[in-house]
C-alpha cells in the first residue's frame, strides 16, 4: 500500500506548512510519497495549492522524483511536465478519475477503486477510517501517519 502525504501533510490539514519544500522533504524522510501542487509563473517553478508560494528548482523535483505525485495547477506547469519523463504528474479539477503520467488512476473521494487506483482523501467520507477500503494501489491523505498505524 503506497501512502501519499497530501501536500506533504502527515498529521492533518495545516495551511502554514502544506506544499512547503521542508515539509515535503520531512514526509519523504518518514517514508511517505507526497502529492504536491506545481505552478509555473514566468520561468519559476512554484509550489502552492491556492497560490504560488514557494520557489523550487528542477533538482528538487528530480531528487525526489520516485516519491512525488505532481498536481499541475496551471497550463504552463502541465506543458512543462510533458517534457519530463521521470516525473509522475496529473491534472484534474473534480473529475471522478484521472490517469497520471505513470498510469495510475487518481480517484476522486468516494469513487470506485481498482488495484491501480489512488484513493484520494478518504477522510472526506470516513473521518475515523473505520471503513478504510484498501483494495487499491495507494491512499492520498492529510492523515497518512494515522492510516499507517491502522494498516500496520
Amino acid at each position: 500500500m503506497q501512502l501519499i502525504a497530501h501536500r506533504g501533510l502527515t498529521q492533518g490539514p495545516d495551511k502554514n506548512i502544506e506544499n512547503h519544500p521542508e515539509q515535503i522533504a520531512k514526509a519523504i524522510n518518514q517514508g511517505f510519497d507526497c502529492e504536491i501542487d506545481l505552478r509555473i509563473i514566468g520561468s519559476k517553478l512554484m509550489l502552492g495549492h491556492d497560490d504560488a508560494q514557494y520557489v523550487i528548482n528542477k533538482n528538487f523535483l528530480s531528487d525526489h522524483s520516485e516519491k512525488l505525485w505532481i498536481h499541475a495547477k496551471n497550463l504552463q506547469a502541465l506543458h512543462w511536465l510533458t517534457n519530463e519523463d521521470d516525473l509522475n504528474f496529473f491534472w484534474h479539477q473534480e473529475d471522478d478519475f484521472v490517469i497520471t503520467s505513470k498510469k495510475y488512476i487518481w480517484t476522486y473521494p468516494g469513487k470506485e477503486l481498482t488495484n491501480k487506483s489512488i484513493m484520494v482523501m478518504p477522510e472526506w467520507h470516513d473521518p475515523s477510517f473505520e471503513n478504510l477500503n484498501v483494495n487499491c494501489f495507494g491512499i492520498c491523505s492529510d492523515y497518512v501517519e494515522n492510516i499507517k498505524r491502522i494498516l500496520d
